[in-house]
Formats: structure tokens, C-alpha cells, sequence
């Protein structure tokens, strides 16, 4: 076990890195030097990333992880801080958008995006946040969503997770000095979030137009990026990224 990494490398945890802007960022950040470690539910997928980021000369390790389960996010971050001795960064990714009318009533999905969305972020920074404050240093990063500043139709409970999210971070953020907190907002971006539940027609519409408009997952990963890489002096606290085309 180490306590220390290289000038520059930092040691950073992904939740819900099986596809789209989780496994996007952590291709990047493996490939710019950081050690990195992924958790989700879908473990064969996480494994081919591991092999194929490790292929390519990149620091990948993967681990177990239910979001929704307190005990999982738990071990995720134990088995992190038994690799590696610390933790430097939390990219809290997971996300559901079952999307529907609220007319519907599709109560369990409700509770699903409350569980995920929201209490997973909520698991995420209660496992990283006494480490970073012994540490007296470490960045959280919450993916949020433009539903996040903005509220459509069918899409009502997601947008409130999403301005939870928000509200989390700028309260962390408040409350911190040593540790950064950033909230990333994207818009409509390549992704399986409209691939599984939701009413037919609802989802049927939003991938209509993540056809016609969504930006590709590393874009969003670049902006993650970004925010990583500034002095720790520099807290970016909230990019917005959405296609130029999007409304």
C-alpha cells in the first residue's frame, strides 16, 4: 500500500463506469497518467475496460459496486484505499432517466432515480469525505444534468434528482476548503440512459433527439478533465456542457 502517488497522478474513483461518460472518463484519465478505479454493477463489462486501458498502458483497476447499497459503495472505496492508501478524487457518474409523465405513476421507477441519482451521490461523498478531510485535500465531482437547471415534461422526478444533486454540492462546497466540488451539467450526450424503463412513447421522443443532437461521451469526460487538472487553489464549481444544436 502506498500513500503517495507521482507528481501529477492522482487516484480516482468512478461510479457508474460500464458505458457512456464514466467509461469514457475513465479511458482519459487513465491515458493522462492517473491511477483509476471503476465500480458498477455490470462487472464483465468493467473487466473489458481494465484490459483494454491496461492494453494501451493506462492504470486501471475495477471493483464491484451497487450505488443504491450503502455496504457496496462502502467496499468500493475500501478496496481503493487498500490499493492505492488514499483517495485524491470521487467522479460520482451513476445515473438512471426512466422517463414518463408523472399521470403514470411509475412509482417504483420514481424511487429507483431517488436511490440512484441521489442517494447513491450521497453514499459516494459519505465514503470519500472523512479520508479527504484527513488528507486535507481531495475533489468531488458530481455529474448532474442540464435537467438539472431546467424542467420538461416526463421528465419531472429526473430533474428533481438532478437539481438534488446540485443542492448537495453547492452545500459541500460551502462547507469545505480543502476539498473541491465540482457538478457537471451535460446536455443530451451519447449514453444508455434512455435504454432501459420509462414510458415508450417519452423515451422514444428523448432518443429522437439524442440522435439528432447528442454530443459524444469524451466530451463530457474532457470537462471533467478539466476541472481536474487546475491548481488546487482553482475550485471549477459547475460546466454546463450541452450540444450547440440543443435548445
Amino acid at each position: 500500500m502506498s500513500t503517495s502517488t507521482p507528481l501529477g497522478q492522482k487516484v480516482v474513483l468512478i461510479t457508474g463506469a460500464s458505458s457512456g461518460i464514466g467509461e469514457a472518463t475513465a479511458r482519459l484519465l487513465a491515458a493522462s497518467g492517473h491511477q483509476v478505479m471503476v465500480g458498477a454493477r455490470r462487472t464483465d463489462r468493467l473487466a473489458e475496460l481494465a484490459r483494454e486501458v491496461r492494453a494501451a498502458d493506462g492504470a486501471l483497476d475495477h471493483h464491484a459496486l451497487d450505488v443504491t447499497s450503502r455496504d457496496s459503495v462502502e467496499s468500493f472505496v475500501g478496496a481503493a484505499l487498500d490499493r492505492y492508501g488514499r483517495i485524491d478524487v470521487l467522479v460520482n457518474n451513476a445515473g438512471v432517466m426512466p422517463l414518463s409523465p408523472m399521470a403514470d405513476l411509475r412509482v417504483e421507477e420514481w424511487d429507483r432515480m431517488i436511490d440512484v441519482n441521489v442517494r447513491g451521490t450521497l453514499y459516494g461523498i459519505a465514503a470519500v469525505l472523512p479520508r479527504m478531510r484527513e488528507q486535507n485535500s481531495g475533489h468531488i465531482v458530481n455529474v448532474a444534468s442540464v435537467a438539472g437547471h431546467r424542467v420538461d415534461p416526463t421528465a419531472a422526478v429526473y430533474c428533481a434528482t438532478k437539481y438534488a444533486v446540485r443542492a448537495l454540492s453547492e452545500g459541500l462546497r460551502q462547507e469545505s476548503r480543502d476539498i473541491r466540488v465540482t457538478v457537471i451539467s451535460p446536455g443530451f450526450t451519447e449514453s444508455e440512459l434512455l435504454d432501459r424503463g420509462g414510458a415508450l412513447e417519452a423515451q422514444g421522443a428523448a432518443r429522437a433527439a439524442a440522435r439528432q443532437l447528442a454530443i459524444p461521451a469524451s466530451a463530457v469526460a474532457e470537462a471533467i478533465d478539466f476541472a481536474l487538472s487546475r491548481p488546487a487553489a482553482v475550485d471549477v464549481n459547475e460546466i454546463v456542457v450541452r450540444p450547440t444544436l440543443q435548445g
